[in-house]
């Protein structure tokens, strides 16, 4: 099924952005994994690789990882959008609604039991509010998206700790909570007639707190499914 949403993504043509990219960056991972990491969009070298976060971002994703005893292997890393923006800018709201079901796909196929967002776009679209990261990092809650209630868990971007000690020092605190956050199991789900969809169709108004430059085969992609 997943592999189904991946051969879909591949040949997208949504929004603009598919005839800008070099190939689409489905995610990466342990399909069957309890916890998903949700990045902004693909960077230079996703876009040439064909892989979330291989940059210097992705190398403090695992850093971190390794520190509270998990690895690249046993989450599944994911970004909002699947297509580089030209230049790494911001992705638009409407490159956002166009690639957001791709998103939902994953979340129902994979079935995380948490979720945690990097930076403010993949935060502000999967809590559907506008409320920056600086805000609301680090506080953990239950969030019903699609037709799967997860524990979410909003972090700062790696991107925006690597030149910034102390946003490196609070990201890596907000890491140390995350296995006793799993710990927890997956929270009650809803019943079929009480599910709403939170990935919402109106994308809220994205506004950066902090800056949050990216860093990201196929089949290195297919292989995981």
């Amino acid at each position: 099924m997943l592999k189904e949403v991946y051969d879909e993504a591949r040949v997208c043509v949504r929004c603009p952005l598919s005839r800008t990219r070099t190939q689409v960056v489905f995610g990466s991972g342990n399909a069957d994994a309890g916890l998903m990491f949700v990045g902004e969009a693909p960077g230079a070298n996703e876009d040439k690789q064909g892989l979330p976060f291989v940059g210097q971002a992705g190398k403090l994703l695992d850093k971190l990882l390794d520190e509270i005893g998990l690895a690249r292997a046993d989450v599944f890393v994911v970004n909002v959008i699947k297509c580089r923006p030209p230049d790494n800018r911001d992705p638009h709201p409407n490159e956002i609604e166009s690639c957001q079901g791709y998103l939902r796909s994953q979340v129902r196929l994979i079935e995380p039991t948490m979720i945690c967002t990097l930076g403010n776009f993949a935060t502000k679209l999967l809590r559907g509010d506008t409320t920056g990261i600086s805000r609301v990092r680090g506080q953990e809650e239950v969030r019903t998206i699609g037709n799967r209630a997860v524990r979410l868990y909003p972090l700062y971007h790696p991107a925006a700790a690597l030149y910034t000690p102390s946003t490196l020092e609070a990201l890596r605190a907000d890491f140390e909570r995350i296995p006793a956050l799993l710990a927890l199991g997956a929270p009650e789900q809803p019943h079929p007639p009480e599910l709403e969809e939170q990935i919402v169709d109106d994308v809220p108004e994205l506004e950066d707190d902090l800056p949050e430059p990216e860093a990201g085969s196929a089949d290195g992609q297919l292989g995981l499914f």
